[in-house]
């Protein structure tokens, strides 16, 4: 039999659960005498918490608990902690929770809330990212200085709105700029946007006896929820317990810790009550983390041959009113921030800062999504001051074997292939090739003009060196197996690639690896976090290890029963045998869990595989330089679009994109494939409409999907290309490396450059709504 599996498009093994029904969510569970929690949230985007008068909501039959930001007074914080888990004193964002109550049905909860009054003294509101980092901005978080937080790796600045300052430096900017024959400044802007999962935030909560706490979440990392929740509320970790069953997508928004410690103390407040809590879109969107927006400035000097000589940028990323993982976002895009081009000398400054926005969390892309949009929209830019063609500009000064990062890392031959990526998307997309005379007189006809566009793409794994994932693999007694690897699988389906490569490696048919999808923090091995791409090649080394010693334990057992050496044993069918007599074999089966001879005696016992992962030789990053080794791959990409805009209208209409990405290694061509087409359509839809809008006194007016919009069947691309380039990856599994967020990195930017070359129009601004884009061409006209 072929046990070959790794690369093959293997169908999703959650798949047939999923699409009839049968995949248990948070929301789907209920249990006896179980209550429901709603949150009363704030209507001002600022102010004063004057009073709270709970005794109405209390006295309504039915409610068992009310709290208040003073009997919740605890305070979370991933990396800054900084967020109250109800507001207290004051509100810092419009939607953010001020009280919560439990009750015995929906119904009741939400008339409770309705009965809680507050009475609020506004405060002035900041919304403008730029107005909030001035010496004399008005302080969203006066207490900033005192705010616990990872020293040498995040640095708040006191008495300021910014709560993390990384700074790179590399080689002599001021040098750069002199020897530089052309200097180009520009700025850009990106909007907060939303992750829109298809199921909502979901909670259910047990306080019970002896403080033990069993939380069942749509979280993504389980066992960081369980640790933030242990310091939060001062709760031993061996007490608090996190289930989390399937997941209906998460993009970042479900990583970290949000409204789990809230349905806990409601559970507490209701004598150890069963507390459940379902967000509502509207709380989804108002209440619950978006992405942050961003201010990019960039300078670039170049000489005349193309050659980029210096680089100064700054990034100020609007993190809404806490910090949350805005912070990280600021250090990885720092690190990575100048994009996947060698450039002598240059500085960067990138900032999280607070407005009184909605706070901004992890979102698929880790903030590099954004920063592309800057970059690689520059560098058209520039290539077009220089008078040159942008894919020559790029190709003479991406990365490349012996080229070195801005954090001074060393490229190698095995660290992916851009030049390869940007060469393949161009070739398919036709770059180059002028239009006809016939097309250029349709065009004027018709007023709907076409055009292309490039942009390059890179991220690398944002983590801890202590990042670390295990897996355990389990015979059963049939001779079947079962894996369990607490990264957790939302949709991305990496559970599908670990059962190719168990199924490859101990020579398993793949309908005989079975996978617990529910991950339990009292019964799965450690897993850090799902996030940063790390899933394929850190839970895909453990994999590895898992069945190697796995196999190992095989082997013990089969040289005992077959008489032989260890070195003269290999797998075949659901079997071991000896190599020089295939006869000589003993199943799968016989040992599982444990060998029983004729006369009753048993060796060897249940085999079981253990097998971690941890990322190696990363370092913290000098404070004042950025200087060190912060990435553990770097995954390499690129983008070409087609694009028809009406310029009588400002419509455009996405005729094609071709993407390429260097993963390493295909694992599963379906899923990776999958992977990236979804990727590619989110990044449409953050090219082509998403946008939270506030009104001036910091209101949020996109509640709902009726204002927020997102892609529709009639928005997707006439087609979209997929090409997997493969650099093997040393240390990644069968050479793989991550590659789940990195296809909507540069989508705008491919988009925007296309629409520059279509009608000439320079936009600087996401999305490109047809009423931008209409505007900009009449302004460009005059």
């Amino acid at each position: 039999m072929d046990y070959n599996y790794v690369g093959k498009g293997i169908p999703r093994i959650d798949g047939v659960e999923k699409v009839t029904g049968e995949a248990q969510y948070v929301q789907d569970i209920s249990f006896k005498g179980m209550l429901y929690a709603k949150i009363k949230t704030s209507p001002y985007a600022h102010a004063l918490i004057k009073s709270i008068n709970t005794s109405k909501a209390k006295e309504l039959p039915g409610v068992k608990a009310v709290l208040t930001g003073h009997e919740a007074y605890q305070k979370l914080g991933i990396y800054i902690v900084d967020k109250p888990i109800l507001a207290v004193d004051k509100v810092r964002y419009f939607g953010e929770a001020v009280a919560a109550v439990a009750a015995v049905n929906i119904d009741i909860a939400e008339r409770a809330i309705d009965l809680i009054e507050v009475e609020y003294e506004p405060l002035p509101v900041l919304l403008d990212v730029e107005e909030a980092v001035k010496p004399n901005a008005i302080l969203i978080h006066p207490d900033l200085g005192n705010y616990k937080t990872i020293p040498g790796v995040f640095f708040p600045e006191a008495n300021t709105n910014v709560s993390n300052h990384f700074k790179l430096k590399k080689g002599d900017i001021k040098k750069g700029f002199e020897e530089s024959d052309l200097i180009i400044e520009n700025k850009f802007y990106v909007p907060q946007i939303l992750h829109v999962p298809m199921e909502t935030h979901s909670v259910i909560a047990k306080w019970g006896t002896g403080d033990k706490i069993k939380i069942w979440s749509s979280a993504q990392s389980p066992f960081t929820l369980r640790n933030l929740f242990s310091i939060a509320l001062n709760i031993p970790m061996e007490n608090i317990e996190v289930i989390v069953p399937y997941i209906g997508g998460g993009f970042g928004g479900k990583a970290g810790i949000h409204l789990e410690p809230l349905i806990a103390l409601l559970s507490k407040a209701s004598n150890g009550k069963t507390v459940k809590f379902v967000a509502t879109r509207e709380e989804e969107i108002s209440t619950l983390p978006c992405r942050q927006g961003l201010v990019a400035t960039i300078k670039t000097g170049v000489k005349k041959s193309g050659k980029i000589i210096a680089e100064e940028i700054e990034y100020l990323w609007d993190a809404g009113a806490y910090a949350d993982y805005g912070v990280n976002i600021t250090r990885a895009t720092g690190y990575s921030g100048a994009g996947p081009y060698d450039i002598e000398n240059v500085k960067l400054d990138s900032e999280t800062v607070y407005t009184n926005h909605l706070f901004g969390t992890a979102y698929r892309g880790f903030g590099h999504a954004e920063i592309f949009w800057a970059i690689e929209r520059q560098m058209e830019l520039v290539a077009k001051k220089l008078g040159m063609d942008s894919l020559e500009f790029r190709l003479k000064n991406l990365l490349r074997p012996g080229s070195i990062t801005i954090t001074g890392e060393p490229i190698h031959e095995q660290s992916g292939n851009v030049i390869k990526c940007i060469k393949t998307v161009a070739d398919r997309i036709g770059w180059g090739k002028p239009k006809s005379e016939e097309e250029k007189a349709l065009e004027k006809k018709t007023g709907k003009y076409r055009g292309k566009g490039i942009a390059v793409l890179h991220k690398a794994p944002a983590m801890p060196s202590n990042a670390a994932t295990s897996a355990i693999v389990q015979m059963n007694e049939d001779g079947s197996l079962r894996f369990n690897v607490a990264g957790i699988d939302m949709g991305q389906g990496s559970y599908t690639a670990m059962a190719q490569i168990i199924a490859e490696r101990l020579h398993l048919p793949i309908e005989k690896v079975h996978v617990v999808f529910e991950t339990d923090t009292d019964e799965a091995p450690y897993d850090w976090q799902t996030v940063a791409s790390r899933m394929t090649i850190l839970a895909g080394n453990a994999v590895i290890e898992a069945c190697n010693d796995l196999k190992e334990q095989i082997f013990d057992v089969a040289a005992i029963v077959l008489r032989a050496a260890k070195h003269d044993l290999a797998l075949g069918d659901e079997c071991v045998y000896v190599k020089q007599f295939p006869e000589e074999k003993v199943y799968y089966s016989e040992i599982a869990v444990g060998y029983t001879y004729p006369n009753g005696n048993g060796i060897g016992g249940p085999l079981i595989g253990r097998g971690n992962s941890i990322a190696q030789g990363l370092t913290i990053l000098d404070q004042e330089t950025g200087q060190g080794r912060p990435a553990l791959d770097w995954t390499f990409g690129a983008h070409a679009m087609e694009v028809e805009v009406d310029t009588n209208t400002g419509d455009t209409k996405i005729i094609k994109i071709v993407t390429a990405i260097d993963v390493g290694k295909v694992i599963n061509e379906m899923a990776v494939k999958g992977q990236i087409v979804g990727g590619v359509v989110q990044g449409v839809g953050t090219a082509i409409s998403e946008e939270l809008k506030y009104n001036k006194e910091g209101k949020l007016l996109t509640k709902s999907f009726v204002d927020y919009k997102i892609p529709t069947m009639q928005d997707l691309p006439g087609s979209i290309e997929v090409h997997c380039i493969e650099t093997p990856q040393l240390d990644g599994p069968y050479g793989a490396r991550g590659c789940a967020e990195h296809p909507m990195i540069s989508i705008t930017s491919a988009m925007g450059n296309a629409i520059a070359d279509a009608t000439g129009v320079e936009l600087f601004e996401t999305p490109f709504t047809a009423e931008k884009v209409y505007k900009a061409l009449n302004e460009y006209k005059h």
